[in-house]
């Protein structure tokens, strides 16, 4: 069984026991997160649940196991015969999220 959620403006394929990294949310570690925006529903014996755009009833409930930050990016922009040359850097802070549970009624 597996579902995609949206989460974000992100899109993740999610089966239970699987970790997601998904954008800071505000809940504690160890805390419960249910997402309600599920796109789709696969079951175990074939069948596909569609949604257009949500399905109605269905939900997925993770648990939050840790807050972290993403990798370093490098941003390096120049303008050609300018000198002009500046170098940035981002972090994302990201939720590491435990999915347990895909509900579908």
């Amino acid at each position: 069984m597996f579902a995609i959620i949206q989460t974000s403006g992100h899109q993740h394929k999610v089966q239970p026991g699987q970790t997601i990294d998904v954008d800071r949310l505000g809940t504690d570690a160890g805390g419960e997160v249910t997402f309600d925006q599920v796109l789709l529903v696969s079951k175990d014996d074939g069948s596909v649940v569609a949604g257009s755009p949500t399905v109605d009833g269905a939900q997925v409930v993770g648990v939050v196991d840790a807050h972290h930050r993403g990798p370093k990016i490098r941003v390096f922009r120049r303008k050609r015969r300018k000198g002009m040359r500046r170098t940035t850097g981002h972090r994302t802070d990201l939720t590491r999220v435990r999915i347990t549970n895909i509900t579908e009624i």
